[in-house]
Order: structure tokens, then C-alpha cells, then sequence
């Protein structure tokens, strides 16, 4: 006969949202036992069906367990359900999967050095439906032991990506993560606006747009070279050929009833790129403008 295999450590999950849901509920598939807390008391119940242990209070989650999930909607309410648990959180350590930014980690990492507590701050790549799926990962950052010794629990959430121990680095790619997501969809959205204009169905219009995007993106790694080599020419399109392209969209937009907001920034941009000698540059030049301390530069 196999020995039997070893208990799985114990988890507690402080946030039932549906994220903070879908993380306890994977952690209950893999095995483990399952303490839960949530504000709303109701939101137990669900998981508690799957086999969790309710806790009455946030101080009996964490007492449950050596390994604490947050899952909240910010961190003023992280810090609102910890902080009343000064002297509690000794040994522990608190995986925070709130998103956020990277100062708001690291000063959370710094107030749970003072309680005693390990610390591991999360950036979550997914929506909840896809959490211990193949598509899904989480960034962590912090101290590295605190990560390898729990790597195998992160693991069921999802990929894990440790990118440091700065706790503010998760925060970091998972925002920057998100930015170039919302570049891409506010472009799209423009986009779809303009053809509507004209009564183009957006249907019909996506079956263009969506291989442009993409084939426009296969360029990402390219520009990354540039960036990091600082070696911008380009073959394709100088900013100068850009820059006296971008009025022809400004005016259209005007001129079509759609607002400009989005894409009027992008002009001084370009302008300021010719006027400091970057004519002959690829786009991939925008990045190094885009920091506010290269201005001027």
C-alpha cells in the first residue's frame, strides 16, 4: 500500500468577492482546509457547502492558519480589517491579492515587518471563472523564502511568477499588465465609435479590426528590443511620418461627431519627440518620453 500522502497546510481567505470566492474554492478542490471571513457573513455560506470553516471574526481567520489570502477591494480596507489585529499576526504570513498600487504594498509590507508578520504581495492575471485554470497566474513579490515555502499552495490558484523582492513589484507588472489592456481597448472603442459614425455595424467592422490589432502587435517584442538597446531607428514609420500623419485621425474625429479626448494627447507627444531631435525614431522612442524625468532630456 502507498503511504498517505501528506495533509495540505491549512489556508485562510479574508474577502468572499467573486475573486476572493473563486481562490478559497480552488484551495478547497486541492485539499486544503479552508478557514473564511468575510464582512457580509452570508457570503460564507456558499463555501462552507464546499467544505470551509466559516470564522466569526477576522481574528479567528487568521488564527486558523499560518498562510492568510487577502482578497479585498483596496487597500484602506486591508488595512481596515488588519490593523485592528495588532499583535495577532505574529508568524503568519499575509499573501495580499488586493490590487493596488506599489507604494500602498510596500508600505503595507513595511507596517506587517512591525506586526511580526511575512508579507507577499499579489497581482491577480485573471477574472475569477478562470482561477486554477491553465490561462490563469498571479505575480508575487516579496521575501523569496516566504514564496518558495508556499509555492505549492499558490500553485493551485493558478501560474506563479515571483518578480522580486521589492513587495511593490507585483503591483508594478500587474498594473503595467493592465495598461497596455486599456490602451488597447480604449483604441478599439475609438475606433468602433468612428465606423459607427457612418452606420458600419461594429460586427461587421470587428472582422477587419481584430486581425489589424493583432498583426500590429506581433511588433510589441521589437520595440522592446529598441527600448532596452536605445537604439530606436526604424524602417517602418519615423515619428516625423507620424507625426504629420496623427492630425489626419484629430480632424476625422472632430469632423465625425467623436470625441478627441482620448487621442489628443498624443499629438504634443509626437511634436515634442521631432522638436528634441528623435525625427528618424520608431515609436518605440515614446516610451523613454513617456517617463516624466525624461523630459527635456
Amino acid at each position: 500500500m502507498s503511504p498517505n500522502p501528506a495533509p495540505k497546510p491549512a489556508v485562510s481567505v479574508i474577502g468572499l468577492g467573486m475573486m476572493g470566492t473563486a481562490l478559497a474554492a480552488a484551495l478547497l478542490r486541492a485539499g486544503h482546509p479552508v478557514t473564511v471571513w468575510n464582512r457580509s457573513h452570508a457570503k460564507t455560506g456558499p463555501l462552507v457547502a464546499q467544505g470551509a470553516t466559516p470564522a466569526d471574526t477576522a481574528a479567528g481567520a487568521v488564527a486558523a492558519s499560518p498562510l492568510v489570502v487577502v482578497c479585498l477591494t483596496t487597500y484602506d480596507t486591508v488595512r481596515t480589517v488588519l490593523e485592528p489585529l495588532s499583535g495577532q499576526l505574529t508568524g503568519k504570513t499575509v499573501a495580499n491579492l488586493t490590487n493596488g498600487t506599489p507604494e500602498q504594498a510596500r508600505d503595507l509590507a513595511s507596517w506587517a515587518a512591525k506586526e511580526g508578520a511575512g508579507y507577499l504581495d499579489g497581482g491577480i492575471m485573471a477574472v475569477p471563472q478562470m482561477i486554477a485554470g491553465p490561462h490563469a497566474y498571479v505575480f508575487y513579490s516579496g521575501e523569496r523564502e516566504l514564496f518558495d515555502t508556499h509555492r505549492e499552495t499558490f500553485a493551485t490558484l493558478g501560474g506563479t511568477k515571483y518578480v522580486g523582492s521589492d513587495p511593490g513589484l507585483a503591483a508594478l507588472y500587474d498594473l503595467a499588465l493592465l495598461t497596455g489592456m486599456y490602451g488597447m481597448i480604449m483604441g478599439v472603442m475609438q475606433a468602433y465609435a468612428l465606423i459607427g459614425t457612418e452606420s458600419v455595424p461594429a460586427t461587421e467592422f470587428s472582422e477587419l479590426l481584430v486581425p489589424w490589432v493583432g498583426a500590429m502587435l506581433g511588433s510589441a517584442p521589437g520595440w522592446a528590443e529598441a527600448i532596452d538597446s536605445g537604439r530606436h531607428l526604424t524602417d517602418v514609420s519615423s515619428l516625423a511620418v507620424n507625426q504629420e500623419a496623427f492630425p489626419n485621425l484629430l480632424e476625422t474625429f472632430a469632423a465625425q461627431g467623436v470625441s478627441t479626448e482620448l487621442f489628443a494627447p498624443v499629438q504634443p507627444l509626437l511634436d515634442r519627440a521631432v522638436a528634441e531631435g528623435h525625427a528618424a525614431d520608431g515609436l518605440s522612442r515614446l516610451a523613454d518620453l513617456l517617463r516624466t524625468g525624461s523630459r527635456g532630456a
